[in-house]
Formats: C-alpha cells, structure tokens, sequence
C-alpha cells in the first residue's frame, strides 16, 4: 500500500474508516479534486481517475514522483542536516530574496524552494526535492504560504529528521502512474468525471469561528462563496449519476443536508497545530450522496494514529 509523502494540515488518515463507509459500493473511475496530501488517494491506489489542486508546487511534485521517482531520491540524498552551515557552492548562502541573513542549512533551502513566486524562475526537480525536505525538516510538517506567495514556515527540531523517503517514494510513483495530474480549480471534476465515477471533495474547511482560519495553506484562500460553488459542482456531479463524497468542518452541517445529502458528524483529532495542548477532537462532517443500501462494506479498519510521518 503506497503512503503519503508529505505531512498535511487536514489529511484524513485517521478518518479512512468513516469515508469508506460512504463510498459506494463499486465504481469507475476515482477523482479528488483537493488531493493535498493525499492520504485517502494513496490508501485507495486507484487503478484510474485523476487527482487536482490549486498549489503548482504540489502538482508538480507529484508529476516528478510519477514521471522520475529516482531522479528526485537522488536529489533528495544530496541535501545535508537543516541545522549544518548553508552551502556556499548554491544561491542565497547568505542572504534571501528580501535580504534577510542566512545562518543555516535549512533557511537557504527554504529561499531556493521560493524562487519560483519571488522571481518566477524554477527547476521542478529541485523545486520538488526541496518541497519534500523542507515538509521533513520544517516546523510541525506545516504548509504555508504568504501572500506573495512564498513558503514561510520556519524550521523545525528534530533528532533525526528522515527527508528521504524512498520507499513512500517509489510506492507513490506506481499509485500515480494510471491517474491524471491537474492544476486547476476544483470545477475541473465536470469535465472529466462520468456517470459510475466517484468523487471525493476535501476542500480547505470553513472556519469553525470568526477568528479560525485553517485555509491559509495557499496564497489563493478558499472563502465562503468557492464553499457554495464547490456545492453547486457537487449537485451537479450527483445529477448526473457522479457519486459524491465531501468532508469539511462542522458548520457545513446544514448547508450539505438542506442539498439533499447524507451528512454524518464524526470527530477528528486535528494534529498539526502550533500548541500541542490545542490538538482536541473537533467535529467534522461526511456527506455523501451514496444511498445506504449502495455503500462500501468499510469493516473494521486498524486505524493509525494521526501523524503523517
């Protein structure tokens, strides 16, 4: 079973169990449009459909692990510790983009993997490594942009940080091999999914309060009005004879159920978050238009813990 490559704010190992139950029992094709981390896409392995989201730099990572897995191993094998002396021989060894003092490793990388925003300019086999090192070795596997942008999160402390991941690497690579990759916006699914496909939506959540924000993963946003567009693609697709399967916070509750889908409160631990004490059960909800009498037989998965590692 291929695994994810990257930590990612909001993936859904832990919720497996509970989104299987509501896709159907058989289908075509599987597409999801916010892949992200990837988490139910990689325990899936689906044998055809296509994966999206709206992050360039996670797109074309995964275009890298599908189309030259051992190009980007190697690349990946080449970096040193985040915390040893930046590199003189590579770009930005002293200072970033903004002139900001470079005193390690780790921060040099971080300036390198923000070339392509700050200057348009960009390798994407580099760019790719560097997306999976600075994910291994950054604070807390976070993924945030600013507003031009540009990676920001700084670095972590860990004893031995493993940014290699070969195996999660190569497994990925098969996994991905029969799908398509797009950059596109989530409206993409009307165009390639058919009737007996399924789609699994997992957008960025509405804010469980007015003060929550747990979208800023992109420099984009997702507000209130792509929440009601994503519901509008979504009855569309189940008009006609696309199933549908979404996941968000809580608060989407009614919205979901008044569409006229199945929407069931589940409880999520969310693990990514910058106080360890602050990483309590929230509510979240699964909607599916797959009727009861129609749904996978899930059984009793041995879930891990939430820890994308």
């Amino acid at each position: 079973m291929a695994e994810p490559i990257l930590k990612w704010a909001g993936g859904k190992r832990q919720l497996l169990g509970a989104l299987y139950d509501r896709f159907p029992e058989s289908y075509d094709r599987y597409h999801e449009p916010f892949v992200g981390g990837g988490a139910v896409f990689f325990d899936l392995e689906p044998d055809a459909g296509s994966v999206n989201d709206t992050n360039p730099r996670l797109v074309s990572l995964y275009e890298r692990v599908r189309d030259e897995p051992e190009r980007l191993i190697e690349r990946l094998e080449s970096f040193d510790d985040p915390e040893s002396e930046p590199d003189p021989s590579r770009p930005y060894a002293e200072t970033t983009h903004r002139g900001r003092e470079v005193d390690t490793y780790y921060y040099q990388q971080r300036a390198r993997f923000n070339d392509r925003p700050y200057t348009g300019e960009y390798d994407p086999l580099e760019e790719a490594a560097l997306l999976v090192y600075l994910n291994r070795t950054c604070y807390n596997g976070l993924y945030r942009e600013n507003a031009d942008g540009g990676f920001n999160v700084p670095m972590g402390r860990y004893a031995d940080p493993d940014w290699v991941k070969r195996d999660r690497i190569r497994r990925a690579s098969e996994a991905l091999c029969d799908v398509s990759i797009h950059n596109r916006d989530f409206e993409y699914a009307l165009d390639v999914a058919a009737p007996g496909d399924l789609v699994y939506f997992d957008p960025p959540y509405e804010p469980m309060s007015p003060t929550a924000d747990f979208t800023a993963y992109s420099a984009a946003g997702f507000d209130r009005e792509d929440q009601q567009r994503l519901l509008d693609v979504a009855t569309k697709l189940d008009e006609r004879g696309v199933s549908v399967v979404l996941s968000n916070s809580g608060v989407m509750y009614e919205p979901y159920a008044e569409a006229g889908f199945h929407v069931d409160t589940v409880g999520a631990t969310r693990a990514i978050n910058s106080d360890g004490d602050g990483r309590d059960e929230v509510d979240e909800v699964i909607a599916t238009t797959v009727p009861e009498s129609e749904r996978r037989d899930a059984g009793q998965r041995a879930l891990s813990s939430f820890e994308e590692e």
